[in-house]
């Protein structure tokens, strides 16, 4: 089918889900993750495909580490799944309500979108992970992953189809794009009227797109430069280890620590600590020159260093002078994903939390921490570093809309 076929036939599929239970589309999620643990052979298999197939073209093991699935991670995929059902149901919740002066009664519920167009690059867990939270919220979900894990994004949502065929629910409500041509993107980008929301997720070019060249609503997720800023006033034990935590836990994923700011006071105790800690980590550190003079493998940073997305082993960092200075550089290089400040000073936190402007701002800890399982979301559809409908970690109320019911009995305007 092309595009717009399966875009006709998820909208028939969004009708019919839209009616459907919570107990329905729960009972459809356990399915799902039951079958993926049973299909877990099938999945690696198809996924090693896709890894030596990337691995051929000279992907970074960075962006190979995005992409890899094994046992531990598809019962993660499943577990995924199984937190959505056991998490409540957004639709139909009454968001506010009154009985107006007239008598009217007036009622703000949650509902569906209906058709939801994702977007996305590497991960295929993201395929698991956008189906159920789709399926849970009461839409139909078009995915377009990309070419490098067509083989494993295939393999899943085969296995998440027939799940949710058998549960009763419509096969349409989870289908896969053709990943082998860019047609299907430039076709779901302009599928207005037939997809309600377009949400892409991956690299900066990818969203810059996908927003500048949709027809389709677009609710734009972040790229992640993301900032750790030691204050004056920081624990330097704290520091080292969310500084540490945030870049080196996991490199490759958008909450990872990209820059880190050290103010001038504390930078001849804390940043030999650092700076040896990453290095024994493998971490490249991109300095300015007063970082450089405290390590000879600190290599120069350059001007677009402070404002990239690295998803590697690599980390800006500099020294700054003042909380202020500090707060200068992240508005000027900052995505607006997740900001975090090391500091004991009620005074500092407050000042950075008020005049910094991003999805997350975090107080004394890891910006790992920026993920909807984490903030107890369940399986999150992307992080939104937009301001309009929603914003930070989406879960399942940020894939609803709503709409108003207004019940009278006779009443006519005057």
């Amino acid at each position: 089918m092309s595009v717009l076929e399966q875009a006709a036939a998820a909208r028939i599929a969004a009708i019919d889900l839209a009616g459907a239970t919570r107990a329905e589309k729960d009972a459809a999620l356990l399915l799902m993750a039951d079958r993926l643990v049973e299909r877990t052979d099938d999945i690696v298999a198809a996924n090693t495909v896709d890894v030596t197939n990337a691995r051929e073209s000279g992907i970074s093991e960075a962006m190979i580490d995005r992409l890899a699935l094994n046992p531990a991670r598809v019962a993660a995929m499943a577990d995924g799944l199984r937190q959505l059902a056991a998490l409540p149901d957004p639709v139909g919740d009454v968001v506010r309500g009154a009985t107006l002066a007239n008598g009217l009664e007036l009622r703000q519920v949650r509902v569906p979108f209906g058709v939801v167009g994702m977007i996305y690059e590497g991960r295929p867990n993201v395929t698991a992970d956008a189906a159920g939270i789709c399926l849970k919220s009461g839409n139909a979900a078009l995915l377009r992953g990309s070419r490098s894990a067509y083989s494993s994004n295939a393999a899943i949502v085969s296995v998440l189809r027939k799940a949710v065929a058998d549960a009763g629910l419509p096969t349409n409500t989870i289908q896969l794009l053709d990943a082998t041509t860019r047609d299907s993107v430039k076709e779901l980008m302009r599928a207005r009227g037939l997809v309600d929301v377009l949400i892409p997720r991956g690299g900066a070019d990818l969203i810059k797109t996908v927003v500048e060249q949709s027809t389709v609503p677009v609710i734009e997720t972040g790229v992640g430069n993301c900032h750790v800023y030691v204050d004056a006033d920081a624990d330097l034990e704290k520091a080292l280890a969310i500084t540490i935590n945030s870049k080196t836990q996991r490199n490759s994923v958008c909450n990872a620590a990209e820059s880190l700011l050290v103010h001038a006071e504390i930078a001849d105790s804390f940043l030999p600590l650092v700076l040896e800690e990453l290095g024994a980590r493998g971490v490249t550190v991109h300095g300015d020159p007063r970082v450089a003079g405290y390590s000879d493998d600190v290599v120069p940073a350059t001007e677009e260093d402070w404002g990239r997305e690295y998803l590697s082993a690599d980390i800006a960092v500099a020294v700054v002078d003042s909380l202020e200075d500090a707060m200068d550089h992240i508005r000027q290089f900052g995505t607006g994903h997740t900001e975090a400040i090391v500091s004991e000073s009620l005074g500092a936190t407050r000042r950075f939390v008020a005049g910094v402007d991003a999805a997350a701002v975090v107080v004394n800890a890891s910006t790992r921490f920026t993920d909807g399982g984490e903030f107890g979301f369940g399986a999150e559809i992307g992080i939104s570093t937009q301001k309009l409908h929603a914003r930070g970690p989406m879960g399942l109320p940020e894939l609803t809309s709503t709409k108003y019911i207004v019940t009278g009995n006779g009443h006519t305007r005057g």
